[in-house]
């Protein structure tokens, strides 16, 4: 459990007064000098043996019972609750309530202190979005939780209000009704159902980050990272609610954005979104690309994904299996390569500003082909290649169907484009057959391509292509060789620049069959080092 911040705990010791807790109970107190004397609540008193001193706001019993302390001890004693139950009673301004000094406290108390937050007569959505707005409450009251946002590069304050970020303390225990009562029980259970408690009556995220996905104005997932590294052996970092994943992370990107970044976690989602990469979105995972991240793209007409997933050896085969799912629908895909072993908020974070590295590395992205492309087709048979896979499915043999889509009457051809030989098209069948989208979706072994929208003008990239220059160059192992014309330029020192805030280089200039040459070393971001050079080159 997270600890309540030493500076809360002072200010409640300080700002709650023991005094007015005790005359709540009903206590009858007298002045004595500097203190005032009552009968103690916590055993049977007949003589005054309740102490207490305003001016430290400490009390204690010269009694039987002989108890003693500030502020959240009282409330300890007197509620019959933990420690930290009683701190979020008097944090939260709760004064509890009074009754006949006569009346022992009960050692242990299961009955509600706190106002419950939710409600068992509530429908399960409005349940998860109350769970939501409790933890996102708990996150901004929490230094802990934004500290490690911070440490994350993620403290943004229109991003935590946009994706109502929380943080669960195990705390929203005490927001519900009391266990004893019909209602309480019937709201917790109801909470284990969804996945917010555990059988065990713990909270689910408890210690945990909670980033909720929210699609179409519904609570569909729940994402909790723990902030701490220091946990029990076997304690997973990443949780989920149980049960299959549903829903979008940042849906609404989707909506006009033909282009799309499509991340391995929320974390690194939110890394893109803090930087100004709004048109993002999440799996759950290396194996959590779900069907409905797959129809929203359809829905919303996405062209084009780059796929940001860690560049280690499970994201680049996660990436590649999302690939061919991708294919399957028509999408164009990208693979974006961070530096080997890094993800996108490890890389933002290293590589800074992250606006402009994160930016370079969406650049950068490569094309990723499909399989069919892979296999040598053009993506004008890849609805050949679908019949078959379909075909294979009912039992078809899917070179026999082949061979009768390769019958002349059914032959589509490109005007100017040759047949295929027989081989290398069924050499493409069987790879399509091992590797076809039929076994992409391990929760669904019967999912098959419905249509084949595959499009020859989405091969667009990330990085609009150049005109292609046909230029003269020789690369050393220091230095590169230039030949423009008569001129030849020799560059060096291009290794020295390590940021993207400096280009400065050593260029050497000589012209063929002239005597003489030029050498300095600028600075090509500079425009009058530029000049400069240019007006002595030219002499």
């Amino acid at each position: 459990m997270a600890r309540i911040p030493k500076h809360e705990l002072e200010r409640i010791k300080q700002e709650i007064s023991v005094q007015r807790l005790a005359e709540a109970r009903g206590i009858e107190l007298k002045q004595h000098g500097k203190d005032l004397l009552g009968l103690c609540p916590f055993h049977e008193d007949h003589d005054p043996s309740l102490v207490i001193t305003p001016s430290k706001n400490l009390w204690h019993c010269l009694g039987a019972c002989g108890a003693g302390g500030g502020p959240i001890d009282w409330v300890m004693r007197a509620e019959g609750v933990s420690f930290r139950h009683a701190a979020e009673i008097l944090r939260n301004d709760v004064t509890p309530p009074s009754s006949s000094n006569s009346q022992v406290p009960p050692i242990r108390s299961s009955t509600a202190k706190l106002p419950p937050v939710v409600k068992s007569d509530l429908e399960d959505q409005e349940l998860l979005r109350r769970v939501v707005r409790y933890y996102h409450k708990t996150l901004l009251a929490e230094p802990k939780a934004l500290e490690y946002l911070a440490q994350r590069g993620l403290r943004s304050s229109e991003a935590l209000e946009r994706f109502q970020l929380g943080y669960a303390n195990r705390t929203l225990g005490y927001r519900l009704p009391a266990k004893t009562t019909k209602e309480g029980q019937e709201t917790r259970e109801r909470l284990q159902r969804l996945g917010v408690f555990r059988t065990s009556g713990h909270e689910h995220l408890n210690g945990s980050l909670v980033i909720p996905v929210i699609d179409n104005e519904e609570v569909t997932e729940l994402y909790g990272r723990k902030i701490t590294s220091s946990l029990r052996k076997g304690t997973p970092d990443h949780l989920y609610l149980p049960g299959p994943h549903r829903g979008v992370f940042n849906a609404a990107a989707l909506d006009g954005a033909e282009e799309l970044v499509l991340c391995e976690s929320l974390i690194d989602a939110l890394t893109f979104w803090v930087h100004g990469y709004r048109n993002v979105t999440a799996a759950y995972g290396t194996s959590g690309f779900t069907r409905d991240h797959l129809a929203a793209f359809e829905r919303w007409g996405t062209k084009r994904v780059l796929i940001a997933f860690d560049r280690d050896e499970a994201g680049d085969k996660a990436a590649a299996l999302v690939s061919e799912k991708l294919a399957a629908k028509g999408i164009g895909s990208y693979r974006v390569l961070f530096p080997r072993g890094m993800d996108a908020n490890a890389y933002a974070l290293k590589v800074t500003p992250a606006r402009q590295s994160l930016g370079v590395a969406l650049r950068k992205a490569e094309w990723i082909p499909s399989l069919v492309e892979r296999s040598g087709l053009t993506l004008e048979r890849a609805g050949v290649v679908e019949q078959i896979v379909r075909s294979s499915a009912s039992g078809e043999s899917s070179v026999r169907q082949l061979k009768k889509e390769r019958d002349p009457a059914n032959e589509v051809e490109l005007e100017g484009e040759a047949k295929p030989p027989e081989s290398k098209v069924e050499t493409a069948t069987s790879k399509l057959e091992e590797e076809s989208p039929a076994g992409l979706w391990p929760e669904d072994e019967g999912w098959r391509p419905e249509s084949d929208k595959r499009n020859p003008s989405l091969a667009a990239s990330p990085e609009p292509a150049r005109p292609k220059v046909d230029v003269p160059t020789e690369r050393r192992e220091h230095e590169v060789v230039i030949t423009l014309g008569e001129r030849r330029y020799r560059v060096r020192n291009l290794e020295k620049n390590l940021g993207y805030g400096q280009l400065r280089v050593n260029v050497f200039v000589s012209r063929s069959g002239a005597e003489g040459f030029h050498v300095d070393t600028l600075d090509l971001y500079s425009s009058r080092q530029r000049s400069v050079y240019i007006a002595q080159a030219a002499r």
